[in-house]
């Protein structure tokens, strides 16, 4: 699993760099640098340690969803489980997250199909958090409203489906039929019994306020990042106007499932920020730094929790891999 993303991070990273060239162009690399030099640095550990508050509500949840899938492991190394997947942030859709699973197995022998659905349930409630995070500055911005609600609309459905034990069971069972998915037949079913238990309405409420709460840390956290510049002249950014322009950028980054939503979430924040009349010099500076204070401090995050849980299960995560 770690050898197989090892070469897609590495590509992300280079991507970045693309990312980061691009608006530096668009921006004008001069003004950019005086953008920086005008910004209120005193402010990005605050921002960091919002990051830092985001990945601990989310763990929360990543507890409650092993809780609920009656798994068993010790509190602290399932936070360095955890935290270690964030080196898989640049994954197309968080995917390789799925990396904590095999961790999971490592340490007491849980089955991936049971543990891999918590991910895709993680990315249900994200959106659905997303959503409602951004709707209400959707509405006073005049833009992306009717995306906004189609994506919602989208997940609540999928929910529905899968709260639908019958229809779920004739889609598997259809599926069976063919050669290729019969041979995963028992992990089907499994990994479906698990996601099932997570989008029960009690479930599916919890982890979406745990959610909503998650994500309001870099919501408010890019709120200070594009009030922090000290230029005269540039426009002050409401907070709900904030939270839309941060959710949206990345509830359309992840549709593209470009690896981290590089490029995608980048180029909606930078864009929506233009329109409200921000200097491009402050719009690409702004979204350099929440990215760098978000998605690139969690890959991080993710590295130094993989030596650190290395350390304290004296295995290195190339051998826990190629057991599984």
């Amino acid at each position: 699993m770690y050898q197989k993303y090892k070469k897609k991070i590495i590509f992300s990273v280079v991507l970045g760099a693309l990312v980061f060239l691009g608006l530096s162009i668009y921006a004008n690399f001069n003004e950019l640098l005086e953008a920086f030099a005008l910004y209120n640095w005193l402010m990005f550990p605050v921002i960091l340690l919002l990051s830092l508050c985001n990945y601990v509500v989310r763990f929360y949840r990543w507890e409650y969803y092993t809780s609920v899938l009656k798994i068993k492991i010790e509190r602290k190394l399932s936070f360095l489980i955890f935290l270690s997947s964030f080196i898989m942030s640049v994954t197309p859709g968080k995917i390789g997250e799925v990396f904590k699973s095999y961790l999971l197995k490592e340490q007491n022998g849980t089955p991936v199909s049971k543990s891999a659905p918590i991910v895709f349930a993680e990315r249900i409630t994200d959106f659905l958090s997303l959503v409602l995070l951004s709707l209400t500055g959707a509405l006073m911005f005049g833009y992306g409203t009717n995306l906004i609600v189609g994506f919602g609309i989208m997940f609540i459905l999928t929910v529905i489906l899968i709260s639908n034990q019958k229809l779920s069971y004739g889609i598997l069972k259809y599926l069976e039929k063919f050669r290729f998915f019969s041979k995963f037949s028992h992990k089907m079913h499994t990994a479906y019994d698990s996601i099932y238990q997570m989008v029960k309405l009690k479930e599916l409420i919890i982890t979406v306020i745990l959610s909503i709460f998650a994500w309001a840390f870099e919501c408010f956290s890019f709120y200070l990042v594009i009030n922090g510049f000290n230029i005269p002249g540039t426009p002050h950014i409401d907070l709900l106007i904030a939270t839309f322009i941060y959710g949206f950028a990345t509830i359309a980054g992840a549709a593209t499932m470009l690896p981290g939503g590089l490029g995608a979430t980048d180029a909606s924040i930078t864009g929506l920020l233009v329109i409200l009349a921000i200097p491009k010099s402050v719009s690409v500076a702004s979204t350099l730094i929440i990215r760098a204070a978000t998605l690139w401090f969690a890959v991080i995050v993710g590295i130094v929790a993989v030596m650190v849980y290395q350390k304290v299960s004296h295995k290195k995560i190339n051998e826990i891999v190629l057991e599984s």
